[in-house]
């Protein structure tokens, strides 16, 4: 797959295991959630495989009429633990000052719900690089809806389109980027084995976020 030889005008960024690393909090809060419901623990490549839409949009299918129940154990569990085991994903804070500093525009369109996204923005002292940080349940419907990147761009001035990126790790974000009209950017180590992602494939596929940074450098 080749690099982009062109510098965006604007990056969506997707939050969790693309920018930062907060898998064992959410597997942690999942796992308490399922066993309280009688269901059994998921394996860390099960979570990675499956957690990707938004606690309204995944838990009524996962815990039925009792989804919102479900919910408030699962964010009880996580509100205790998340900020102490989250951190930064090699080479995201370097990708975000890069593009600070060649002005391009940046905001996060996550499926983690916004006022927890937004205080991880914070903990990790992160949240003057981004002009809009969107979250589940922030707009009328999350990913894969094009509906959350219109609010991303608010007053950037910016319209969906070839110069908008939107970079992410899962299927949902490569979705999101196509519906959007936005160019998809997948960042994950070892390409999944995802179907999803033959129907709504990445136009540009980098390791991690130091590999993007490299494409960057390059572009004169």
């Amino acid at each position: 797959m080749e690099c982009p030889t062109a510098r965006p005008r604007a990056v969506i960024f997707d939050w969790d295991h693309t920018l930062a690393d907060n898998w064992d909090a959410i597997r942690a809060a999942l796992n308490f959630t399922l066993v309280s419901f009688g269901q059994q623990e998921w394996t860390v490549e099960e979570t990675r495989a499956r957690v990707k839409a938004s606690l309204r949009d995944s838990f009524p299918i996962l815990f039925g009429d009792r989804w919102e129940e479900a919910r408030t154990i699962f964010l009880d569990h996580f509100a205790q633990n998340h900020l102490a085991m989250l951190n930064p994903l090699a080479g995201s804070a370097d990708l975000l000052a890069h593009l600070r500093e060649k002005g391009v525009y940046l905001a996060i369109v996550s499926n983690k719900r916004g006022p927890t996204l937004r205080l991880e923005v914070d903990h990790l002292g992160w949240r003057g690089y981004f002009g809009q940080v969107i979250g589940a349940e922030d707009a009328t419907a999350d990913k894969p809806s094009p509906i959350p990147v219109g609010m991303a761009l608010a007053g950037s001035g910016i319209e969906p389109g070839p110069d908008v990126w939107f970079v992410g790790d899962t299927s949902i974000d490569m979705e999101c980027a196509h519906n959007a009209g936005c160019v998809p950017v997948l960042i994950r180590d070892p390409y999944p084995d995802d179907a999803a992602l033959v129907q709504f494939p990445p136009r540009w596929h980098a390791p991690h976020c130091t590999r993007v940074v490299e494409w960057l450098g390059a572009i004169v």
